[in-house]
């Protein structure tokens, strides 16, 4: 029952996680141009803050746990590279597609996790792992005429780096790392290594914009806290499929907010990539269809 509840918990955290998400890109993409590095600052140094206040409260103090402090600056260097690569997508591509993108990581979790948790990947895994990239395809629609398949590629390598970054929150979670502590360290490593590209290509911002990056950074905190407590009460072969609601959210958010409608080759792939996440979940958890394979 305790293993069933702490399941719940985790579902609840990550559907969270996944409308804050949902909104934090989409502040960033009404932010307007303004370099990513800029835009990640400012993402991060609300999360900054409020994990600082969360920390004080829980009494935890800030120093991580023996052991751990490789896996915090793995988990911190590679996740900023994806913020950065997230960033820039959703400034080129319409948001529901850079929103499906960045819901590759699950898969790329899956695959970091057989080569560095060692955790055991069948025929039909590695199977939707292939046929969710082929899905990707059909949202970037590679071709010389494409002017979004360069942003979009960059968009898929953030994923990437996002999928490592949370083989990496897995690992401090089962090492009994304080979430708040992650995203204190996370976020501060963030921030500070995006302070040379803040400092020598500054852009000048108007209210509204900073209004914008700091609805991004709120947004941005309320997701980091609940996707960390999330990966840390659950694995993500039982949750994952929970994040893509993400892209309900974003599709919404697209329309109602930016007039933005998917064409139909975006939405082929949102349904392969949706149906394969579906997929894993289900003979992940051994549903009744997948018993006698």
């Amino acid at each position: 029952m305790r293993r069933i509840n702490s399941q719940y918990r985790a579902i609840i955290y990550i559907i969270l996680s996944a409308f804050c998400f949902a909104v934090m890109n989409l502040f960033v993409r009404m932010s307007g141009d303004i370099p990513p590095f800029q835009k990640s600052f400012f993402r991060n140094l609300v999360a900054v803050v409020f994990a600082a206040v969360v920390l004080v409260k829980q009494k935890s103090g800030f120093r991580w746990n023996k052991g751990n402090l490789k896996y915090l600056l793995l988990r911190s260097g590679i996740g900023t590279i994806g913020i950065v690569c997230n960033f820039y997508a959703l400034s080129h591509i319409p948001l529901s597609d850079a929103s499906i993108l960045n819901k590759m990581s699950p898969f790329f979790v899956i695959i970091f996790s057989f080569f560095i948790l060692k955790e055991r990947l069948t025929f039909l895994q590695g199977a939707a792992v292939v046929i969710a990239f082929v899905g990707s395809l059909f949202v970037i629609k590679p071709s010389f005429q494409n002017v979004d398949v360069i942003p979009s590629a960059i968009g898929l390598f953030g994923d990437m780096c996002a999928g490592f970054a949370y083989t990496m929150v897995r690992i401090l979670g089962n090492r009994k790392e304080n979430g708040s502590r992650i995203v204190f360290f996370f976020s501060t490593f963030s921030c500070l290594s995006m302070l040379p590209f803040l400092i020598f290509d500054y852009h000048p911002m108007a209210w509204w914009q900073i209004l914008m990056l700091l609805g991004a950074g709120l947004a941005a905190t309320g997701g980091q806290f609940s996707i960390t407590a999330a990966y840390c009460h659950a694995p993500a072969r039982e949750i994952s499929v929970y994040d893509y609601s993400q892209i309900i959210f974003a599709t919404l958010l697209g329309v109602l907010f930016l007039g933005e409608v998917p064409d139909i080759y975006s939405f082929i792939g949102y349904i392969i990539i949706v149906a394969m996440a579906v997929l894993m979940f289900l003979y992940n958890n051994h549903k009744p269809p997948f018993r006698r394979l």
